[in-house]
Parts: C-alpha cells; structure tokens; sequence
C-alpha cells in the first residue's frame, strides 16, 4: 500500500472516530436531559371539574409536544392527585403525595380559596406554585405572605377581568347597570368590584346592587335577587359565578321567566354550554374567556388545540379555560429555559416576576412583583343566543383598577 493510501485509512479512521464521538455525545446530553417533575393536585369531580378537567387535558397536549422539541432545556414529568372536590385534607393529601413523588413543581385547582391547602404546603417546601386559571391577585404574596412569592397563576386577574367587561360594556353603547355579586369566593366578588370602580371611571351609572351567594346558598334568596333586580330599569346586568356554583341557572331563567330581556353579563367563570336549559333558551347573555372553545376563536392554534381535545373539553362543559393548562406550560418553561433548568422555587419565580409580554398559547402574559396573576390578556367576548354561543369581538382592559 502506497503511503497516500495508509494517510487516506488513518483520516477514514479518524473521520469515523469523530462522527463516532459526536454521535455519542449527542446520544449523551439528550439521555442527560434534566427531567422536571409537575404535580398537578386537581378537581376531579366537584364544583371546579368543568375548570381544572380540560385545562389539565390540554396541558398534557402540550407537554407531548414540548417533550419532542430538539430546543427544549427539559423534559416534562407529569404526575396527578384528584382532590376529589377540593376537599380541604383531601387536597393537603394530595400536596404531600406529589411532593414525596418528586415533583418540583406543583400545579393546583383554578379558585385560590380551594387551592390554599395545595398552595400552603408546596410553597412551604420551597416549591414553584402555579394554577392554571385563578382569577385574584391573592395567588402571590397578598394572601400567602413572603413565601406566596412562590404562587402564580395563568388566569386573569379579577381586577383586569373586571375591568375588561365594563370597557365591552361602554362599548356596547350600555350607561347604566345593576350589579348582582356572588360572595362565595372572593373571585366573584373581585370582579364585580372591578367592573365597578372601570364602570364608573367611564361615567356609567348603577342602577342597583345586589349580594347573593351561590354554593351553599338558600335558593330562595336566589328568587329574591331575581325579583329585586327585575324592579329596576338598566342596560345590563352584570355578576360573576358559575354555573356549576348552583345560582346562575336560577337567576338567569327566573328573571327571563319574568320577561326581562335585559343583557346579562358574566365573566368567564359563566363559560360553556354544560349548563343551557330548553326552556328559557339562554339569550342576551354575554361574557367575557379566555378563547372559545366552539371553533371560532381568533387564533388557529387554539382552534386546532380544541379540536384535538374535544372530547375533554366538552366533558368539562366547554370553557375557554382549556387554553390556560399549555399556557401555564409555556411560562413555566421560558422561566426553566431562563433559569438553565434550575427548579429551585425562588429561582423560577424571580424569573416569572420579570415577564413582560411573554408569548404563550393563550396569548401574551405579563406579571409582576405584586400582581402574580395575568393582566393584559385580548378576552374574547361571547354572546349566547337562542343556546348558540359565538364569539362577537375581543377586548382588553385599559385600566387594572384599584379595590
């Protein structure tokens, strides 16, 4: 063999060793992939299942395909404890289940007064909390002191939510309203106290306001409420509940019964078709979500996540809640990307603090040191005619107003 030939076998050699050696290493630092653990304690059967269901479902969607992208610094683990209606020991239960599974961070029922307990005993073990839709600025410090630094929350802060409905509200031409407040969760109430305090900032009137409580309430004074708001004259009537809670039924039927067409708006919680009677059909009502699960969301990513997931989705009763599990996916990983994967808790929420504008599936994302929930979200507006619901526009608030 001619010596041009051995030098062509010993770079071949090399050349192989090399190829060798790079695919081993790739081979490598996929197989050392850091995988980060996600414990979800969730609501699997009571009043926050049509919430907590289909954004759960949607979040696994997305895990999926996060796991399959090449750019991703992690992968996701998700692990799950039902805490069988919020049930307070239930729910602690299942907090210190996940905990002692390995999850490094944990995710919880979308109402902050039933997600304390999850809350408490992740944040107390040093752990990033975070719902996926909780709609009051008390997911963060407010309520949880220094350690609540550690919670967030991917839904809409009540005052921006709130805020958000008065500007449709102006919009839409209305001036005067009556205000019928749930006061079972502070959500509910936080809401209506926006929607207030933007309400009358644009020079809107009251026309009435009422109190009632839902889950746990007296029917009859669901009645009582129907009664004293069909006695005044206004453009629209506005609360915040759910469906699921017991009292929006019984109020929106009974004042139609009477006759009153007035407008009824609600916020997202007042989502779906899980609860449309035949008789009244609902119409004239309107709210406000976080997209359409319905087919006729603006966005074609969220269209095509709804469709994918319609089964879950429709057995959750089909609200716009579904698009908040990816986006709580999507933050936590441009805070694990932020952090080079680090998990501890004050690491990952130092990251969370500083987003401005974050893009994720359910839009652009912005927190801060004092507000740990969303604000600045487009809602989509929903009217329901006839039982039809259809997007109508979208909206943001241009005030976070003070309560």
């Amino acid at each position: 063999m001619t010596k041009a030939g051995k030098a062509v076998l010993v770079l071949t050699a090399i050349a192989v060793v090399a190829v060798a050696v790079v695919a081993s290493g790739t081979a490598a630092s996929q197989q050392k992939k850091k995988t980060v653990t996600i414990g979800w304690a969730y609501d699997g059967v009571g009043a926050m299942a049509p919430f907590d269901g289909p954004a759960l479902a949607t979040a696994k969607t997305r895990i999926a395909q996060v796991n399959k992208l090449k750019s991703s610094p992690v992968k996701l683990k998700l692990i799950t404890c039902n805490t069988q209606n919020n049930k307070p020991a239930i729910a602690k239960a299942c907090a210190t289940k996940l905990l002692g599974q390995g999850a490094d961070i944990m995710m919880t029922t979308c109402d902050v007064d039933f997600a304390a307990p999850v809350v408490q005993t992740a944040i107390n073990a040093g752990k990033l909390t975070v719902a996926a839709c909780i709609g009051t600025d008390q997911m963060g410090p407010k309520r949880f002191g220094a350690k609540g630094r550690l919670a967030f929350s991917y839904g809409n802060v009540a005052q921006d939510e709130g805020s958000a409905m008065a500007e449709f509200a102006w919009k839409r031409g209305w001036r005067t309203a009556s205000l019928a407040t749930d006061t079972v969760i502070v959500y509910f109430r936080n809401v209506v106290q926006a929607f207030k305090a933007r309400w009358q900032q644009l020079g809107g009137k009251i026309a009435a306001e009422e109190t009632y409580q839902s889950l746990g309430g007296n029917p009859a004074s669901w009645q009582n409420t129907v009664t004293r708001l069909n006695a005044e004259n206004a453009d629209v009537i506005v609360t915040s509940t759910a469906a699921a809670f017991g009292a929006q039924v019984p109020i929106l039927n009974g004042l139609r019964t009477l006759g009153n067409s007035t407008p009824f708006l609600n916020s997202w919680a007042g989502d779906g078709n899980y609860w449309y009677s035949k008789d009244p059909q609902v119409t004239n009502y309107y709210y406000v979500t976080f997209a359409s699960a319905f087919g006729d969301d603006p966005s074609a990513a969220v269209n095509a996540l709804a469709k994918k997931n319609a089964a879950a989705i429709a057995k959750g009763g089909s609200t716009g809640g579904f698009i908040t599990g990816p986006a709580a996916i999507d933050g936590i990983l441009v805070a694990l990307k932020r952090t080079g994967g680090n998990t501890s808790g004050l690491a990952l929420a130092a990251q969370m603090e500083k987003f401005k504008n974050v893009p994720t599936l359910s839009g652009l994302v912005s927190f801060s040191k004092q507000l740990h929930t969303v604000y600045g979200r487009a809602y989509r507006v929903i009217r329901v005619q006839n039982n039809t619901p259809k997007v109508i526009g979208t909206v943001k608030a241009k005030v976070v107003p003070k309560i």
